[in-house]
């Protein structure tokens, strides 16, 4: 069984076992959490698509760990006008193992 569920902005296909990094979630380390915009749930050939949503459906995970992902460099340069800015970014994400599907 898998499912498609949303959250922080993106979608990610999960699977029970699976373990994942999404945006922050406001949650303690070893605390379980449930994602409940569940958009599909599918098992063998049956698919069930939510409009947008599906009904009674909420995927169950396990917060693993807090962290930051790595350094992306940001770098604009002009040629020939002496001009150059440099800056950095790094994501803070949240690492999941999916415990669950409820397909509702």
């Amino acid at each position: 069984m898998y499912a498609v569920v949303k959250t922080g902005g993106k979608q990610y296909r999960v699977s029970e076992g699976d373990r994942l990094k999404v945006e922050t979630i406001k949650a303690e380390a070893g605390s379980d959490v449930t994602l409940d915009e569940v958009l599909m749930v599918g098992s063998g050939e049956s698919v069930n698509v939510g409009a947008p949503l599906v009904a009674n459906a909420s995927v169950s995970a396990k917060v693993l760990s807090h962290g930051r992902g790595a350094k992306v460099k940001i770098i604009k340069f002009r040629r020939r006008k002496h001009h150059r800015k440099q800056a950095g970014h790094r994501q803070n994400y949240t690492e999941l193992q999916i415990t669950g599907i409820n397909a509702g």
